[in-house]
């Protein structure tokens, strides 16, 4: 699999995303990121499915919210490999939110270290 983010890899479930946010899930913050991440029981098409939210309480702007999202977007799609690979070999998939916190617009090399770090994270817990 090469370093693209398919529509397969984002997660469009109501039913996951209502389950997700209701309970049952895990959640840190690394600012201005807050990840939530749920385990699913049923072996997925992919091992990893996402979901981007910026709030329009902290950007009002859809021109601002879209550049937010394009920025974890991408720094998660350079960064997915280590987490796919190791839920892949554990035969795993897992839901994963990401949330913008902050109301300031940051820079992609800030944005990208911290979804790094916050795979990272995400990876060592599942094990």
């Amino acid at each position: 699999m090469g370093n693209t983010l398919c529509k397969a890899e984002r997660l469009n479930s109501k039913i996951l995303i209502e389950k997700m946010f209701a309970g049952g899930s895990k959640s840190f913050s690394i600012f201005p990121l807050r990840v939530v991440y749920m385990p699913l029981k049923e072996q997925a098409a992919v091992p990893v499915s996402i979901l981007i939210s910026v709030p329009k309480k902290r950007f009002k702007r859809a021109v601002k919210r879209n550049r937010v999202k394009r920025q974890i977007r991408e720094a998660y799609r350079v960064n997915k490999h280590q987490l796919s690979e190791i839920l892949s070999e554990k035969q795993q998939s897992m839901c994963i939110a990401f949330i913008y916190l902050s109301d300031q617009l940051s820079p992609s090399a800030e944005i990208a270290e911290k979804v790094k770090i916050l795979l990272a994270r995400i990876a060592e817990k599942s094990v």
